[in-house]
């Protein structure tokens, strides 16, 4: 809502702005402001929905197949005049439509809160204070600070802005960034008269407000909220523009696009209409399959039905029992309880991934997880901490300052910093380890000058202020962002900013040279140009202090100088000198070839090194004359004075700063090797920096020797070399690289195309505005909670702690996820076989009086068994935790989804089981008791006649509730025995302690630890479930009137006997295809060498006692394979995950 102004903010200046709203620049609302202004506007909202509405979600729930079928089935039997039937089939209706539309309506609710979490957030000043709130919690008044990235969260007018440039194109349609003013001085546009009124001047020429939901693309600024939600320009239009668009074709107008336009686009708009209630056009893919599948089920139940009339002659008219056995035969076959059980899993999920610090906002990527191949991940803050310290300087020509006893990275006080000359950078031949250890010359490793005395070298004395230095400390300081301070109340030291740059202005710190204490000597910023990732560097523009005496750096106080600081390569090129004083030298190309080979020094180290660079300006700089200079001359005036100073500079030196990896960060990388995924990094750092990192963390091996010389010559590749590649060329290469150096948003873009091509399903992460196409076009975008709100608007999911292994435990949560749709899936729909294989055999069962068939089982008893019998066990499948092989799998095919092979054969396999034991009850009860008596009229009363068939459907009723649920306690393994789930250490032959009571106790408990202890909700509903037939059975009347069926005693054997029967036979198959090792998930077997390998840790774990006796037999076969090359050691992108005549998809390089 927008505030009262005398006219439009733009036309005010800020402080006419400010005294109008009540707000103070310097301090912001206060926080009793705050509460009287969120009570007074609405939240900052658009009111654009996108919440999906309760009527929406009930419509659906009555328009699925499900239902279809029990509406139906209920019509027919209030028409044959069953009434209790029908009445029974009501009450089920509004039970099942109650559930799902809670369920569905209360995860709709869960999903808004968590978009809600990774919604953009502002930063705003209150009592003082910068503090970071939900946009919907700005209130006009608030002061909100910008910078490069951000979504302006509401319309600001601007009074601080450097370099603020927004992209309005959402807005005004502006193609280009438009640069910001504070100044209230506005033109009306195409005349040189300054505007009076709001109707004079446009939206997009009122350059001093900043609209809501615009862009920061360069710079920043600060800004008073003068209108919020529905109140702002974005507002306006949302508000103004109720008509929605329409997809292309439905259009109906004739006369535009032909006379038969009105008749295909209005059948589209009715495909729509209908696709979007059926769920057969709208949700995620594994809904869209799964609706599908209930729609084929239903006309497989309508198939099934003219099969019944069939086989009654279809004689007309149709009798009310032949009717009904039709209804009981479709009701069999739909699973009624899989949407249900499929959201509340889906819900579960995410839910648990919030905890884990991931935010699904898209529930599509929950399913896309289980299925990539590939994760290309940024380097800073999520493989590394981000948490970066400075630990080496270069200053020429050879002064080598070095941070010791230092790993906090905001303490300046921490540590010291020694001071060195540095000897001649010369590269030195590297010792051939693997020609050492051959068998001509096999001697032991000795560490790299241990062979030789050296003198004992003398302590590095600690590092003094020189002048050289000083103004090395002084650029450091100056062109810098980031604040260090030291707070008294919680007695710690403080920062803000970029982890670089805070690395840098703690290092200056260290000899009280911050930036804070500089502009206090009287340092003043005159311009500045930001940060661009396309030149990778940053300069300012700062003038000297007037006072002679504050000004300590040696530069006259008369000039403005010219600080710069970014990548070495970027800040060499635009570098006429080097060095400063009676050091300086000219820069040529041996000099710039010594200086790159410092830098590899220090990248070598897993530094980060960027250049520092100066250059005093002739005279004072004015940053609007010479913007007004360059666009005289025909050229962008940003561009052009940016080129205008950043040239003729001087080199101060080289800093390598160090971003320790996180500990987490190689224990996750071999979790991905051993699941078939294989990482990537693609870093803005130098190549030898990405070469270290990727080294320690285990992305690359630390000997490239493991691999052969094709695939190592471009396992790293700088982003140069992989752009100037074709799309051909990318394809001939062996495999993709692991490793991209000095990357660019371009480059990303490019890498997901080439791993698309080889028909790979990735996962990409980034943090930046210039991430956002990359990110959106990637199978799975990964957001950084730290990043630009428009990086996580384009990603799927935000991490909130921006680490790798939450990707990790993201991919682990959505297989367990897609495990446990399987096992349900397959437990859901076995049940429905098992019910369709019986009642199609029992049409054989007819009675001679009416010539109607039987039923084996009564149509009220299946629905019981599907609505109360099943159910409870599906949702206690979608709660089982992930398996202990869920991450030894490969990714699943993400064409094939839910329905492998191997769940459609044993969908079969247990479904004609289950159907042919309850068969075989039936037959034995009815044909080996009482010798086929099939009584008279038993579908619709009971009678004395009708006991055999009775008492048959009682024990058919208990027996395939029993089934079906030991069933679920089976399926909590596809292949593993339900005796043997999950295996302890007691069954490791390896094992040799055997005394161990703890251990032999577990074995002992196994099963109850396995069926109990995991899952608690799913053992009592199978308990509770098994337990609830006998009421069924035995309450007089409900169980002949109702249930058709009657109380039985000797039977109960035969019911016991038919399910451990069915348990055998469950065993049995498992056990064949684990013997014969069919239809098994594709294990990953891998190559010579795997990713998140750490060869100290492998050295370790052989060096055990069981180990030592194959010592020699271990030496010859080592032996043996350096001088016989092994096949897999050649290559790092084939991963083997074929199983026995099958031939796997899957490639990765681990």
């Amino acid at each position: 809502m927008a505030a009262e102004f005398p006219k439009h903010p733009f036309l005010l200046s800020p402080d006419e702005v400010a005294q109008a709203l009540g707000t103070d620049v310097d301090k912001g609302l206060t926080s009793a402001q705050v509460a009287d202004l969120q009570k007074k506007y609405p939240p900052n909202e658009l009111d654009v929905g996108g919440t999906i509405a309760w009527y929406t979600i009930f419509i659906r729930q009555l328009c699925n197949a499900m239902v279809l079928v029990l509406f139906f089935a209920m019509g027919l039997s209030f028409g044959v005049k069953d009434y209790v039937e029908g009445g029974v089939l009501a009450a089920v209706i509004v039970l099942n439509v109650s559930i799902g539309f809670r369920q569905e309506y209360g995860a709709e609710k869960k999903m808004d809160a968590l978009r809600a979490l990774s919604s953009p957030s502002a930063s705003v000043l209150r009592d003082g204070k910068t503090i970071v709130i939900p946009n919907a919690e700005v209130v006009p008044g608030d002061v909100v600070n910008l910078k490069m990235g951000d979504t302006v969260p509401a319309d600001l007018r601007l009074f601080d802005a450097m370099n603020l440039n927004c992209d309005e194109q959402s807005l005004t349609g502006e193609a280009q960034a438009v640069e910001k003013i504070t100044a209230n001085e506005i033109y009306v546009h195409g005349s040189e008269r300054l505007a009076k009124t709001e109707k004079e001047v446009g939206v997009g020429d009122r350059i001093n407000i900043a609209y809501a939901t615009t862009v920061v693309r360069k710079g920043r600024g600060r800004g008073i909220v003068i209108a919020t939600g529905m109140s702002t320009e974005v507002g306006k239009i949302a508000a103004s523009s109720t008509k929605k668009k329409r997809k292309a074709g439905r259009s109906m107008n004739w006369k535009k696009y032909g006379k038969a336009q009105p008749i295909k686009g209005a059948a589209r708009r009715v495909y729509d209409f209908v696709g979007k209630f059926l769920g057969l056009t709208e949700g995620t893919p594994l809904q869209i399959k799964l609706a599908k599948l209930a729609y084929i089920l239903f006309l497989c139940a309508l198939f099934l039905a003219i099969v019944v009339f069939s086989v009654n002659q279809w004689k007309l008219p149709l009798p009310n029992e032949v009717i009904i056995y039709a209804i009981s035969t479709g009701i069999a076959i739909i699973p009624e309880s899989l949407v249900a059980v499929l959201t509340i899993t889906m819900v579960v999920a995410t839910t648990v991934m919030r905890k884990a610090n991931v935010v699904v906002r898209d529930l599509s990527a929950l399913e896309a997880l289980g299925g990539v191949t590939n994760i290309c991940s940024d380097k800073t803050g999520t493989l590394t901490q981000g948490a970066m310290i400075v630990k080496k300087a270069w200053l020429p020509p050879r002064n080598i300052y070095t941070v010791r006893d230092s790993m906090d990275p905001n303490n300046p006080n921490a540590g010291t910093v020694t001071f060195a000359r540095a000897e001649n950078v010369a590269k030195e031949e590297k010792r051939d380890f693997d020609q050492e250890r051959s068998t001509q010359a096999i001697k032991f490793d000795v560490p790299e000058g241990k062979s030789e005395a050296k003198p004992k070298q003398q302590p590095e004395p600690e590092a003094e202020v020189t002048p050289d230095f000083r103004l090395f400390l002084l650029s450091a300081a100056l062109c810098n962002l980031a604040t260090v301070r030291y707070d008294d109340e919680e007695e710690k030291w403080k920062t803000t900013g970029e982890p670089t740059e805070i690395a840098l202005q703690v290092f200056t710190h260290r000899f009280e040279r911050g930036k804070k204490y500089l502009e206090a000597l009287g340092w003043k910023q005159l311009s500045e140009f930001p940060f661009d990732s396309s030149i990778k560097r940053m300069s300012v523009v700062y003038n000297p202090p007037d006072d002679a005496d504050k000004n300590d750096s040696g530069l006259p106080s008369g000039q403005s100088v010219v600080f710069t600081k970014g990548a070495v390569e970027r800040i060499l090129d635009l570098c006429s000198n080097v060095g400063t004083g009676d050091a300086q030298q000219p820069m040529d190309e041996a000099m710039k070839a010594s200086i790159l080979d410092q830098m590899t020094q220090f990248a070598s180290l897993g530094q980060r090194v960027l250049a520092l660079a100066y250059r005093p300006w002739d005279g004072i700089y004015d940053p609007s004359h010479e913007r007004e200079e360059t666009e005289k001359s025909g050229g962008n005036g940003e561009d052009q004075a940016r080129s205008a100073v950043e040239q003729n500079l001087t080199l101060l030196g080289l800093v390598g700063i160090y971003d320790p990896p996180r500990r987490e960060t190689t224990p996750a990388i071999r979790e991905c090797s051993d699941a078939g995924i294989v990482v990537h990094m693609l870093t803005g750092d130098h190549p030898e920096t990405a070469r270290a990192i990727a080294r320690e963390v285990g992305i690359i091996p630390h000997n490239l020797g493991v691999l052969s010389a094709e695939v190592a010559d471009s396992i790293v590749m700088k982003a140069t070399d992989f752009d100037k590649l074709s799309e051909a060329e990318i394809d001939a290469l062996k495999e993709l690289p692991l490793v991209i150096a000095r990357c660019a948003p371009e480059t990303k873009t490019r890498m997901i195309e080439a791993l698309r091509r080889r028909g790979l399903f990735m996962a990409m992460t980034g943090d930046g505005v210039n991430d956002a196409p990359s990110l959106s076009s990637a199978d799975v975008g990964i957001a950084m909670g730290s990043g630009s709100d428009v990086a996580k608007s384009a990603a799927k999911i935000v991490l909130t702690d921006d680490k790798f292994n939450s990707i990790v435990a993201a991919i682990r949560e959505g297989r367990r996820m897609f495990e446990n749709i399987q096992k349900f899936v397959l437990h859901l729909l076995t049940s429905n076989v098992g019910e369709v294989i019986l009642l199609i055999a029992g049409l054989g069962f007819k009675d001679e009086t009416t010539g109607f068939s039987v039923f084996p089982i009564s149509p009220l008893e299946i629905l019981w068994i599907n609505m109360v019998t099943s159910s409870f066990p599906a949702f206690g499948l979608g709660r089982e935790k992930a398996s202990g092989d869920v991450m030894s799998k490969p990714p699943h095919n993400k064409k094939r989804g839910v329905f492998t092979n191997q769940i459609l054969v044993d969908m079969f396999v247990y479904g004609l089981l289950m159907g042919t034991c309850t068969l075989m009850t039936f037959v034995i009860i009815v044909y080996g008791k009482y010798g086929g008596d099939l009584g008279v009229d038993c579908n619709t009363k009971y009678s004395d006649a009708c006991t055999p068939v009775f008492r048959a459907r009682a024990a058919v009723f208990a027996e395939l509730t029993w089934l079906i649920l030991i069933s679920a306690w089976e399926f909590k393994s596809i292949r593993r025995s339900m005796f043997h789930l999950n295996p302890d250490k007691s069954d490791n032959p390896d094992n040799n302690d055997n005394n161990d009571n703890s251990d032999n106790k577990k074995k002992k408990w196994r099963l109850w630890n396995d069926l109990y202890t995991d899952n608690k909700f799913l053992f009592w509903a199978v308990v509770l479930g098994a337990l609830s037939v006998f009421p069924t059975v035995y309450i007089p009347y409900l169980n002949t009137n109702v249930f058709k069926h009657k109380a039985i005693t000797w039977e109960w054997s035969l019911v016991v006997g038919m399910t451990i029967v069915f348990v055998f036979g469950m065993e049995a198959w498992k056990w064949v295809k684990r013997t014969y090792n069919i239809l098994d998930d594709h294990k990953v077997v891998k190559a010579g060498w795997s990713q998140g390998e750490e060869p100290s840790r492998k050295f370790m774990k052989a060096m055990s006692f069981s180990s030592l006796k194959s010592w020699r037999s271990t030496g010859r076969a080592e032996s043996r394979s350096r001088t016989q090359p092994n096949p897999n050691m050649t290559q790092i992108g084939r991963t083997h995950t074929q199983s026995r005549g099958e031939k796997s998809g899957s490639e990765s390089p681990v």
